[in-house]
């Protein structure tokens, strides 16, 4: 883990290295001005030398400012690294993110990644700047001014040493119940986060239904529950003021009666009093910072944590060392293909079959074929066509893309070989063209036109006040459904696939469009695989072959026609769309 964050560091190491010489400095001439108040007091004041007030007044003002000096320099490097620190952080984290399969993105959910991305390398970046300055200060002040102590009185150091120990088994006490209570805050840092993301997310949706007050009170409790976990740490925390106050008066009082009587005894000045008075307080701040300290790392010990998790996290779907870089055509084969999100507990084949999203399936699809698939929710439709572009690995058998294993393929050359054009139509903020290019960045207008004109989109975006200009609002919020499908289908089209993938992507089109749409795929794309995913039999009644799904097995696999003969669950299917009498999801199947 520490090497990992030390990594992070790069270009900033030499201000990383600044911050404690300067820090150190600065701590330097803090020590040694009450050392020359004690000597200006006995040599100067109390002696009545004029001359020796001036040098030593001096002497304090040169080097006050040389303290004032240092500290500046000091704060400004600090502030350099952390925040470059930080920004590696961040910088590592979403690099690595973006090498994440669905699996590695399940694993750690979308709301636990921003929170490790915000408050996580928040409270790394203020750690880091505390350790560079105030850990080199704190200790380098207390050890200095226990070293001047020990050259003014050796006798009066005892007194330090008590309230060490005092202060030492305190912070032990406070340290090690507030380092549980953190681990325990960033989990619920994660519900909160979730919380509000799904809320922001679907604020349509939570609107329409009239739930604001039941998401408020969703929101309240992982409010509530966080809000209990950190005022209880607080409060623990907070101990450290009073205890600190205790220690400092009763060294203060101690110092005061011991002091008087040493002064009296003619083995102690009065500067040398007073110098013994600053160092003993700067001791016990010294302490205090430390303890301070202490509580600062227990807190983001649990954010270093987290933040390497996803740094060191290895992808779990990766490109081989000698992988195929070319896909030689658009044919598809599954060999009985078994995918489980969760590893199945039991290892009976009853018990597999149970557990898996997609269980035995197998066929196998020609280069340049139109092929449906339909079946009722949770039937296992998006989850297999996941697996063509290797979003998700199969547990069990292959599925094979130009005549070999995926697995075998570098993942840039699969995935720009199979375009996918998923339920969840993604636009990004920017404009028309820009989210095209999404598609391929050295496209021309004339290119994306024609991919819109093939996806029916061209039309709607001619009629925009700045055309293929028109800003796009973050999400596509400023288009209709069925737009934002049509943008989406001719920015697949533009990467010019061996595989086109359409997953229930027209169900926002009206039928027409939606004919317009397949009439366009049949007669200007021949020699493209085509597999479209759709709800209703009308959008794939055309195809070439048609795939039944059934709760992740292949019920049928045929045309349109044999299937109605010999396939119960599609011509039931059929007849109740035909009909206008449900959905096929109530089928009992």
């Amino acid at each position: 883990m520490l090497k990992t964050l030390y990594r992070q560091i790069k270009e900033h190491k030499r201000a990383a290295l600044a911050t404690p010489l300067l820090t150190a400095l600065e701590v330097v001439m803090d020590v040694l001005i009450p050392y020359v108040t004690a000597m200006l007091i006995d040599e100067g004041i109390m002696a009545g030398n004029m001359p020796a007030v001036y040098r030593y007044g001096l002497l304090m003002v040169a080097m006050a400012l040389l303290s004032l000096l240092f500290g500046i320099l000091s704060g400004r490097v600090s502030a350099y690294a952390s925040t470059g620190f930080a920004a590696n952080l961040r910088l590592a984290m979403y690099s690595n993110i973006q090498t994440f399969s669905f699996q590695d993105i399940d694993k750690f959910s979308t709301s636990g990644l921003m929170t490790r991305m915000t408050t996580d390398v928040n409270s790394l970046q203020n750690a880091f700047q505390q350790i560079l300055r105030i850990t080199v200060r704190a200790p380098f002040r207390l050890l200095l001014s226990i070293v001047m102590c020990l050259v003014i009185d050796p006798r009066l150091s005892l007194i330090f040493i008590i309230a060490m120990l005092v202060l030492g088994v305190s912070l032990y006490f406070i340290i090690s119940h507030v380092a549980r209570l953190f681990q325990q805050v960033y989990v619920k840092y994660d519900d909160l986060n979730q919380s509000v993301q799904e809320n922001v997310q679907a604020i349509r949706v939570v609107k329409t239904f009239v739930r604001e007050d039941y998401e408020n009170r969703k929101f309240a409790r992982a409010a509530e529950a966080l809000y209990r976990l950190y005022s209880k740490a607080e409060s623990l925390m907070a101990l450290n003021h009073p205890v600190m106050n205790m220690v400092v008066y009763g060294c203060i009082i101690a110092l005061s009666w011991w002091g008087a009587h040493v002064i009296v005894g003619g083995t102690l000045t009065t500067g040398q009093l007073t110098s013994l008075f600053t160092y003993v307080m700067a001791i016990l701040q010294s302490l205090m910072m430390l303890s301070m300290i202490f509580v600062m790392l227990t807190q983001s010990a649990a954010s270093a944590r987290r933040v390497s998790e996803v740094i060191e996290h290895k992808a779990s779907i990766v490109s081989p060392d000698d992988a195929v870089t070319e896909v030689s055509d658009g044919s598809v084969e599954f060999s009985s293909v078994r995918f489980d999100y969760d590893s199945p507990s039991q290892p009976t084949e009853k018990a597999a079959h149970r557990r898996s999203a997609l269980f035995n399936v197998s066929f196998s699809i020609d280069s340049g074929e139109t092929i449906g698939v339909i079946g009722g929710t949770g039937s296992g439709k998006s989850t297999m066509i996941s697996l063509i572009s290797r979003l998700y690995d199969a547990t069990k058998g292959e599925v094979l893309v130009g005549g070999r294993n995926v697995r075998e393929y570098d993942l840039t050359a699969l995935r720009n070989a199979v375009s996918v054009v998923l339920q969840q139509n993604t636009l990004f903020s920017g404009s028309v063209i820009d989210n095209l290019r999404w598609g391929r960045e050295d496209a021309t207008l004339e290119e994306c036109r024609e991919a819109c004109r093939m996806a029916q989109a061209d039309e709607f975006v001619m009629e925009m006040p700045q055309q293929y200009d028109t800003r796009i609002e973050q999400g596509g919020t400023n288009l209709s459904g069925g737009q934002r499908q049509r943008l989406c289908i001719a920015r697949a089209l533009l990467k010019k696939p061996a595989i086109l993938i359409l997953d229930d992507s027209t169900s926002a089109c009206d039928t027409r469009t939606d004919a317009l749409i397949q009439k366009a795929f049949r007669e200007e794309l021949p020699q493209m695989t085509k597999i479209i995913i759709a709800q209703r039999i009308s959008s794939v009644q055309h195809c070439q072959r048609i795939i039944v799904m059934d709760k992740g097995v292949v019920s049928g696999f045929d045309t349109h026609e044999h299937l109605l003969e010999t396939n119960q669950l599609y011509r039931e299917i059929y007849e109740l769309q035909t009909s206008n009498t449900g959905d096929f999801d109530r089928l009992s199947h």
